[in-house]
């Protein structure tokens, strides 16, 4: 087996002549020594690709990337598990649909959008269907989507961690409900300006606390694992239509959310009703010190 000096000597080397190649037509470098022959970019190992793509980082040049060659697309489908495509300004609904099949251990996207594109037929059709191990998803802003778009998310993509959705004014009480009973590993949630929530998604929120703790009393786990926390960020600023008793509800719920000062987790800027909601540490201080505690400590 090769180890992993030597493999990543090799693939400096072909980056070397890649580079000469390109440069100055000549294989060698300046030593004298010979180096790997490649005809062209399509001639890069797939290493190499995935290496380079990972320090542009660039979402636009990802795109161009694909169509390259079948090489190139099916390297960058078996290896990229995150992508941005914000700065894409037109044509996004399509575009998802031709990319998301062939990105598919995609873990992280970003599809925040400054002018609204997206539209439930690309999140139904490319990302639930395609992306089934997507673990944080930003949907900001894509005013498009609807219930339906992340509807199918909860049931695509059920690994979820973090979903923005922060901008969506379509959605409602149903799409929070679905995330919910779908999405068992949520940790941050954004509805930031999602008026039409009303306290149904909070309440939802709260019982799938309750529901999942059930489930874990039933099976034995090991002294070294880790209680999941459940949601440990909200963001339900200007959802004006909620009341305190339904926030209280998800924050008694949820321990990790809070409302004292420095730890805003729980964001609920712009609704004014909403003040009298405190986490935990407003009533017992003492509880705040504590989760400062090392975790090797006991």
């Amino acid at each position: 087996m090769v180890s992993g000096r030597s493999a990543n000597g090799e693939l400096d080397a072909c980056f070397r002549s890649l580079m000469l190649s390109i440069g100055s037509g000549r294989g060698q470098a300046e030593g004298g020594g010979a180096m790997p022959t490649l005809s062209g970019w399509k001639d890069l190992p797939i290493e190499l690709l995935l290496r380079i793509m990972t320090i542009v980082g660039d979402d636009r040049m990802l795109v161009v990337a694909s169509g390259v060659c079948t090489g190139w697309r099916d390297a960058l489908g078996w290896g990229l598990t995150s992508l941005s495509l914000s700065r894409c300004q037109q044509n996004m609904n399509n575009l998802m649909i031709s990319l998301a099949h062939k990105f598919t251990k995609l873990q992280v996207l970003t599809l925040r959008q400054n002018i609204p594109q997206l539209e439930d037929s690309a999140v139904e059709a490319a990302i639930a269907r395609n992306c089934g191990q997507l673990q944080s998803l930003n949907l900001g802003w894509c005013e498009d989507v609807t219930d339906k778009g992340v509807t199918s998310l909860a049931s695509g993509c059920p690994d979820l961690r973090a979903l923005d959705l922060c901008g969506c004014v379509l959605i409602t009480d149903e799409s929070v409900v679905a995330l919910a009973t779908g999405c068992p590993h949520l940790r941050s949630l954004g509805l930031y300006y999602c008026q039409n929530i009303t306290d149904r998604a909070m309440y939802s929120l709260a019982n799938s606390r309750v529901k999942s703790k059930r489930r874990r009393w039933d099976t034995v786990r090991s002294s070294s694992s880790k209680e999941e926390v459940g949601l440990a960020n909200l963001n339900i600023s200007q959802c004006t239509a909620l009341t305190p008793p339904a926030v209280q509800a998800v924050c008694d719920s949820f321990p990790a959310l809070h409302t004292c000062p420095g730890r805003h987790s729980l964001i609920i800027s712009g609704c004014l009703s909403l003040t009298s909601v405190h986490c935990a540490c407003a009533l017992h201080p003492h509880r705040a010190g504590r989760t400062m505690v090392p975790s090797h400590a006991y």
